[in-house]
């Protein structure tokens, strides 16, 4: 009975507590992502494992989207404009509300420093450009450990 309740608590709730708009969804995935063609990508890899895609083009749009919803994960690219991902993992980083939910940087930036800064940054993981769109679903699952 208490595995039931919890169960339906996760399904009700999402991951990390917050509620769902619809509950048919697994996750939802904030997208800071300012290439149209590799939004559309990920939009439909995260669609295909019954995820709910949610996309800022820019990282100041990122940020209003964080004072409305909490994301169960977070996918961002480090060049986007007006606030690079560097800065929107800090900000992350350092808000209460925010700190725990798992962010992988996906970007074009692939020299060992940028991964390591990545990283020490407080990135759960790091996808260098051009990537495999079922290696990136697989790495999203892990970190909202479904795998």
């Amino acid at each position: 009975m208490c595995l039931l309740i919890s169960l339906k608590m996760v399904i009700r709730k999402g991951f990390n507590g917050s509620p769902h708009r619809e509950n048919k969804f697994m996750a939802r995935v904030l997208v800071i992502e300012d290439d149209d063609h590799i939004w559309k990508i990920i939009q439909y890899k995260l669609k295909s494992e019954n995820h709910e895609p949610i996309w800022a083009n820019d990282g100041l749009k990122a940020m209003k989207i964080l004072e409305e919803i909490k994301p169960d994960l977070i996918i961002s690219d480090i060049m986007v404009p007006y606030m690079d991902g560097i800065q929107i993992l800090k900000e992350i980083r350092s808000k209460e509300e925010l700190k725990d939910i798992p962010v992988i940087m996906l970007t074009s930036k692939s020299q060992e420093k940028d991964v390591i800064h990545g990283l020490k940054m407080g990135a759960q993981d790091y996808i260098t450009k051009p990537f495999s769109p079922a290696e990136l679903i697989l790495r999203v699952n892990k970190a909202l450990k479904l795998v």
